[in-house]
């Protein structure tokens, strides 16, 4: 625990100055009582069940009085707390080699279910986008809190051919920043030399995309993406490459690698292919952008890696001011002493 005014903590010596006082006048007293009092009657008074009463009440004072001096002093600890209203871009792959059965009771119907349980889990200050990328990428659902929406754009899923991941990274980033002026056509099926160079730093003729300045990887905290695939890159722009632009914004991306290491081999329209897990790029993807990966061989693994996501991403660990906690605690011991009081002796203190 940490304090933000320390120097407020010298009224602690108050304390034992406090704890003198009060035995002074328990020994005046004392002495008065033995003036005008027989020693029987002050022997039954001082038993041993009155003995620790009468001190019970002033000891729990004087500890809300300390306890409200800690509070003077502001202290902070670090906690753990439900984060700060958030948005979350779920990406999720929609390509052909989605069907294959390596995961009961296959990839595509695992990563839904899994999706459902999460977005059922998730407070509801917390927003939450649908993305789907094959050989391109869409948003399937705006940013939004309602559940019903959300879990019915995930039905939605239709299978296309190819794998762009770093075009589903691009369309996230475009719907986590709507307002930066992320140019998806140009970044997606521009030409290969100014598609490299458009990644990292915006065009110059947009006076919002010049102004734009990175920032540290991962030090955006009101959101974060979660990617979701099962193959290789195909298409579409390098992932590495669009991971390093979300790197740029703060933004971190969670990847979770579907399927089994052997992969699968599957036919999608008329075509023969087996299926492999890229894990080194999407493992590169996460430690650019400071995320995490996570592999997810089972649906028992999807739904595990679910669960700690919500962790992560709903609850932030943080220093936290705790003033307010401390000042009630006080409060309530001397409310605690004054009651006592009142019960055993008929008076406030």
């Amino acid at each position: 625990m940490k304090f933000i005014w320390a120097e407020a903590l010298w009224l602690l010596l108050l304390a034992p100055a406090l704890v003198g006082l009060y035995v002074w006048l328990l020994r005046r007293k004392k002495k008065a009582s033995l003036k005008y009092a027989s020693l029987g009657i002050i022997r039954e008074a001082m038993g041993p069940g009155n003995r620790w009463r009468r001190h019970l009440p002033p000891a729990l004072f004087l500890l809300a009085l300390t306890t409200m001096i800690l509070a003077i002093a502001r202290p902070s600890a670090t906690i753990t707390l439900p984060a700060a209203r958030q948005t979350i871009i779920l990406a999720m792959d929609v390509s052909g080699s989605m069907r294959a059965r390596d995961i009961e009771p296959s990839r595509l119907e695992a990563m839904q279910a899994a999706a459902r349980k999460f977005i059922n889990e998730v407070p509801r200050n917390t927003k939450i986008g649908i993305i789907s990328f094959a050989g391109t990428a869409s948003v399937v659902q705006a940013p939004t809190e309602n559940k019903e929406d959300l879990l019915a754009a995930i039905e939605r899923f239709q299978l296309q051919r190819a794998t762009a991941i770093g075009s589903g990274i691009i369309v996230s980033l475009a719907t986590l920043f709507p307002d930066a002026g992320i140019e998806i056509a140009s970044l997606i099926y521009g030409d290969n030399a100014s598609r490299v160079r458009s990644l990292r730093e915006p065009a110059k003729k947009d006076e919002k995309k010049a102004d734009f300045k990175p920032v540290p990887p991962g030090s955006y905290g009101a959101g974060a993406i979660i990617l979701l695939t099962d193959g290789q890159r195909t298409t579409g722009p390098d992932s590495v490459e669009a991971a390093k632009m979300a790197a740029d914004r703060g933004v971190r991306i969670y990847t979770v690698g579907l399927g089994t290491a052997n992969g699968e081999v599957i036919g999608f329209e008329g075509w023969s292919f087996r299926v492999r897990l890229d894990e080194d790029t999407l493992k590169q993807v996460a430690s650019v952008t400071r995320g995490e990966y996570f592999y997810a061989g089972t649906a028992t693994d999807l739904n595990k890696v679910y669960e700690t996501l919500n962790t992560r991403l709903i609850l932030e660990t943080k220093e936290t001011e705790v003033s307010a906690l401390v000042s009630a605690f006080a409060a309530l011991l001397a409310l605690l002493a004054g009651v006592l009081s009142m019960i055993w002796f008929n008076r406030i203190l």
